[in-house]
């Protein structure tokens, strides 16, 4: 999710690569898009347009969790922890949810992060979109039934992410630990990010959190299929132009 326009460029040569041949046009060289805007704006900025798109893409996210439960090939890593954990507490998967996102936020206090409304909403809906998707999807499904609710989850994740962080009302508890930890650090946020996965990922297997061919797959898509919506939802991205 992570660019400068280049200028119009032109030549008289024949040889530029600009030029269409001996026809004396030149062509305009390719433009790289500039990365959509995602810093935090205050709940003061239009909020009748940009809440709703909030709570949508965090409603979505925590159903989308349920559906890929449901479909039992194998989860997210936090979602792994998350079923670790539930396994040996009375509590439901989007409880353990939101405990574990308030733990989390306690490490925002060492690394100078600064919680933000988006944050709050995150912890609060996802935990009871997340129970109420897996309360909606019914369990003990056919293979080509999970198949089908494993693909069509992590789309909807990664839409449901391009959704509410598109909407600029801070990080999420996990994604603040990120951008935390790399800004202490000095890291890349890939290196922190992959590293925070593969510990939760470990820590939930090691509880007996569900790791399979879905894992691998989130891990894959989560991230092309994020940055194809991202421009398409960010609060005070210019439109695209429509063609002709």
């Amino acid at each position: 999710m992570r660019h400068t326009a280049d200028s119009d460029s032109s030549s008289d040569s024949d040889s530029d690569s600009g030029s269409d041949g001996d026809s004396g046009i030149d062509r305009p060289g390719p433009r790289t898009p500039p990365p959509p805007p995602l810093t935090y704006l205050p709940l003061t900025e239009r909020p009748l347009r940009r809440l709703p798109q909030l709570l949508l893409g965090l409603a979505l996210y925590g159903l989308s969790i349920g559906v890929m439960v449901r479909a039992g090939l194998g989860v997210s890593p936090w979602s792994v922890l998350n079923q670790g954990v539930e396994r040996h507490t009375p509590l439901s998967f989007g409880t353990v949810s939101a405990v574990v996102g308030v733990l989390v936020l306690l490490l925002w206090i060492p690394l100078g992060q600064r919680p933000r409304f988006g944050t709050g909403a995150n912890v609060i809906v996802v935990a009871y979109a997340s129970d109420l998707g897996l309360w909606l999807v019914p369990a003990d499904l056919g293979l080509g039934t999970r198949i089908g609710l494993l693909v069509v989850g992590i789309l909807a994740n990664g839409l449901s992410v391009a959704v509410y962080v598109g909407a600029r009302f801070g990080p999420g508890p996990r994604d603040g630990l990120m951008t935390g930890l790399a800004a202490l650090t000095g890291r890349s946020i890939r290196f922190v990010r992959t590293l925070i996965e593969v510990i939760v990922l470990a820590v939930g297997w090691l509880l007996g959190g569900s790791v399979g061919v879905g894992t691998a797959l989130y891990a894959l898509a989560i991230g092309p299929v994020t940055q194809y919506f991202l421009p398409r939802w960010a609060y005070g991205a210019p439109r695209a132009p429509r063609p002709g």
